[in-house]
């Protein structure tokens, strides 16, 4: 089973995007079951869950773990073919997030498109490489810091644009017979903490209260990231 899997397929996301479909993926990600094993779980009478089952086959988001004879009857076992699953921007590819449409360093909104292109970005890579059965070459850094201040967080990003663009002049190599293209991200947010029961958008208060969203950075003439 692999850790994660991204959905590129829109009638794939559709099918992943039923709730009852979304517990029988969680459930069969803990480990097989048959039809008549789920129905109890998720409280449906076994055809439902095996219509279900079926849909999820389908779409290559569930498969065949073994079967096993019960009286009469043969049971097939199912199992989840990952983990945990990401939609990918191309399961909506006429409306995608679009960076280059505008650029704003310090724009949400485009962190968020930035965000979007790295998952069908690495999607597609994660795709094609599994069914050239190779390895795909990936790094990725992922950390927390707290600043005391506002502009403490602003010096921060002035000396990260500062260092990554140095960095990025350096080994930047356009013209490198047989060299190939890397795209760099580098993010900053406010962390967002768990939830609070019975309120999904704490974890999201909580982190845009403890932040002063009025003060900017300014940083023109960095260098822009990018392949």
């Amino acid at each position: 089973m692999l850790d994660v899997t991204v959905i590129e397929d829109p009638a794939a996301a559709a099918v992943s995007l039923d709730p009852i479909r979304g517990r029988l993926l969680a459930e069969l990600a803990a480990g097989p079951a048959s039809a008549a094993m789920l129905a109890g779980k998720v409280g449906l009478p076994r055809q439902k869950v095996n219509y279900h089952l079926k849909a999820l086959e389908r779409h290559g988001l569930v498969e065949l773990a073994g079967e096993r004879r019960k009286g009469n009857v043969t049971e097939r076992l199912m199992r989840a073919t990952a983990a945990s699953y990401v939609i990918s921007p191309l399961a909506l590819a006429a409306v995608q997030p679009d960076p280059d449409r505008f650029r704003d360093q310090l724009s949400a909104r485009w962190l968020l498109a930035v965000g979007a292109r790295l998952v069908r970005d690495v999607g597609t890579l994660v795709t094609g490489a599994a069914r050239a059965r190779k390895r795909l070459a990936t790094y990725a850094l992922d950390g927390e810091v707290r600043f005391a201040s506002a502009a403490d967080r602003a010096a921060f990003i002035e000396e990260l644009t500062a260092g990554v663009s140095a960095l990025v002049r350096k080994y930047d190599s356009p013209g490198a017979e047989g060299g190939r293209d890397h795209r760099i991200v580098v993010a900053v947010h406010p962390t967002v903490r768990p939830q609070a029961a019975g309120d999904p958008a704490s974890g999201a208060a909580d982190a845009i209260d403890t932040v002063d969203i009025t003060d900017t950075v300014d940083i023109t003439g960095t260098a822009e990231i990018q392949e």
